[in-house]
């Protein structure tokens, strides 16, 4: 029998519930796949708390690898046996098998673990677009990056290290201090005890940096436009500590006619040929260990509960996975 997680209503991890599932054969265009590890990721409790709309009673999760079961009529492109990641909607990836459409699904090469694609999917490919898409950074520059020893951010140090970028990393604690800079994070800032804009500009001799990576939000959108460059760009690519506040056009003018997106991973692998470009070279690094994937928090999938209550405490590093 299989089982998932479901809830019913928004509100804290206590609303998610492990049950039975009936799974049922996949349609066109679909196929069923058995999870080995499943991804935990913040953006999981956007949608148990309501901040990102979902249609109740609903599964959770939006990451999973596995071995597709079964296929349905007209697809081609997958067949039962395949090996498989994905990141991205439907909800539901808190299951221990599910059918799915082809289009969401990644091709995981035999040299990739299935915990390990779950642990780094999501949080692999937000670092690629980031790096890759977002601005043309080049060997030499300096970033700001919030969360410096979070999923994203142990990648992302990697991965800016491989480029020859240079990354300022905050971090909560000096525990996470020394991650961040066993992952490559350049210079460290512990916001806590320092004020972050103003470290940044020591460390750039008062200029500011061209590009701010901020996963935080309400917490650190002031901080992250006072580090900036003129014409400087801040990248939203996160709220955990809540959105952002509404944007002020001049406010941008006075601060050195900056720049804000605020991007979703979604619209950078929605086409195919994008997503397998960026997907190629993740997986080329992380296969030949040019990057590694810390799983440093480990649960079991009817442990949900727990697992959300550690991740909005701040008590995770690196990348979380449910092991099936």
């Amino acid at each position: 029998m299989a089982h998932a997680i479901r809830f019913y209503e928004p509100g804290a991890p206590e609303v998610l519930r492990w049950e039975s599932a009936e799974v049922g054969g996949p349609g066109p265009g679909e196929v069923r796949v058995r999870h080995s590890a499943v991804g935990l990721n913040f953006a999981d409790t956007y949608f148990r708390t309501g901040l990102y709309p979902a249609a109740l009673p609903a599964g959770l999760g939006v990451e999973g690898a596995g071995v597709i079961e079964a296929v349905g009529p007209g697809v081609t492109d997958f067949a039962a046996g395949d090996r498989v990641t994905y990141t991205g909607s439907p909800l539901g990836a808190y299951s221990t098998e599910r059918v799915m459409p082809t289009a969401s699904l990644i091709k995981l090469p035999e040299a990739i673990a299935f915990d390990t694609a779950a642990a780094m999917t999501m949080r692999g490919l937000t670092t690629a677009y980031l790096l890759r898409r977002i601005h043309p950074l080049k060997a030499g520059d300096t970033v700001l990056l919030h969360a410096a020893a979070g999923g994203v951010g142990l990648i992302f140090c990697q991965w800016a290290k491989l480029l020859g970028i240079r990354v300022i990393g905050t971090v909560s604690t000096e525990e996470k201090a020394e991650v961040a800079r066993a992952h490559g994070c350049d210079e460290v800032v512990l916001y806590r005890r320092e004020k972050v804009a103003d470290r940044v500009r020591e460390l750039t001799d008062g200029a500011g940096v061209p590009v701010v990576f901020d996963s935080v939000g309400a917490d650190t959108y002031a901080t992250s436009l006072d580090s900036l460059a003129p014409r400087g760009l801040l990248v939203c690519f996160g709220t955990s500590s809540g959105p952002v506040p509404p944007i002020e056009a001049v406010q941008l003018a006075v601060k050195g006619s900056l720049f804000v997106t605020r991007p979703a991973l979604a619209d950078y692998i929605a086409n195919p040929e994008e997503r397998a470009r960026l997907s190629g070279e993740l997986f080329d690094h992380v296969g030949s260990g040019r990057i590694r994937i810390e799983i440093n928090q480990r649960y079991a999938l009817d442990d949900a509960v727990q697992a959300h209550r550690d991740l909005e405490a701040g008590r995770t590093t690196g990348s979380s996975v449910f092991s099936l």
